[in-house]
């Protein structure tokens, strides 16, 4: 299996500090954003076949990988959704994209709502991978929801606490985090699998995921509540795509959530996979791509 053909490698400097990226193709611009607790190489499988049609850009988000890794505030906002986004704003003005269309899963599809609120005018269309309004998930948390998103909760609580246990077996983590049934090692390819390793033994990404998700339970919700106060909503057409063996299906209508927070055309389904669309169901990813993205081949 091929890795990334025909892509750059790069670190990209920015006020808020460096970005590692990948960067391919030619036409439109397509940000994709990764998820926790992986790098931008998970886009590897379908990153080649949509550079057929844009120019991609594949970073880090920070806090992860090889990207800024700022230091921890009080108020974690360094961490911050908004902050995020912005950093992604700075790289499209970095490469002269007045306007964009974003691919999104997990984490980076929460920094891409934040994107399309605070940047509506930037963004073309929207993609999201595996995820509802993150404040939808916390305003409905029952005794399910805790359980299946654990991880939720311990990583969001206070430092030193969800460092030191995932400092204590890093790869361990990891492997349990992703993998249960099919495995880490089964799901993700070899390359990319080693990448994930390789920066999961660092303590400061490792303070980066904690302080990302310290954010999106503190900050992150004020800056969501205040964006639905003041009748803010996403403007593009929005694509959404869920694991049909996977929790958001199961827990929720995800078009209808996602409808509740858009003026613009939502569509969307489920496909053959659980958590890691990208990696798990490349083709069946690419072909609602295609579609929304009204691409040759559709």
């Amino acid at each position: 299996m091929t890795f990334f053909d025909g892509f750059d490698l790069m670190t990209v400097d920015l006020p808020a500090g460096p970005v590692r990226l990948r960067r391919g193709g030619t036409g439109p611009a397509l940000l994709c954003l990764h998820g926790n607790p992986q790098t931008h190489v998970m886009w590897h499988a379908i990153a080649p076949e949509l550079a057929r049609h844009f120019t991609v850009y594949c970073p880090d988000l920070r806090g992860y990988g090889v990207s800024a890794k700022p230091v921890a505030s009080a108020d974690h906002a360094h961490y911050s959704k908004r902050e995020m986004a912005a950093d992604f704003i700075a790289l499209m003005d970095h490469f002269d994209h007045a306007r964009f269309s974003v691919l999104s899963h997990d984490r980076g599809a929460r920094t891409a709502h934040r994107l399309v609120l605070d940047h509506a005018s930037r963004v073309e269309r929207l993609a999201v991978l595996d995820i509802v309004p993150t404040l939808e998930h916390f305003e409905r948390t029952d005794m399910a929801f805790a359980r299946t998103y654990a991880h939720w909760f311990y990583l969001s609580m206070a430092a030193p606490f969800p460092e030191e246990m995932i400092g204590a077996d890093p790869e361990g983590w990891f492997h349990h985090h992703c993998g249960r049934a099919p495995t880490a090692t089964e799901l993700f390819h070899p390359r990319a699998l080693e990448d994930y390793l390789n920066h999961i033994r660092d303590p400061k990404v490792i303070r980066g995921i904690c302080e990302d998700y310290r954010a999106a339970a503190t900050i992150d919700l004020d800056h969501d509540r205040q964006s639905r106060a003041d009748g803010q909503r996403i403007q593009c057409p929005l694509l959404a795509l869920w694991g049909d063996h996977g929790i958001i299906g199961k827990f929720y209508d995800p078009l209808a959530l996602w409808r509740a927070y858009s003026d613009g055309e939502v569509s969307g389904s489920a496909v053959p996979a659980g958590h890691y669309l990208a990696e798990e169901a490349p083709e069946a990813v690419m072909t609602h791509l295609r579609a929304f993205f009204d691409l040759p081949g559709s």
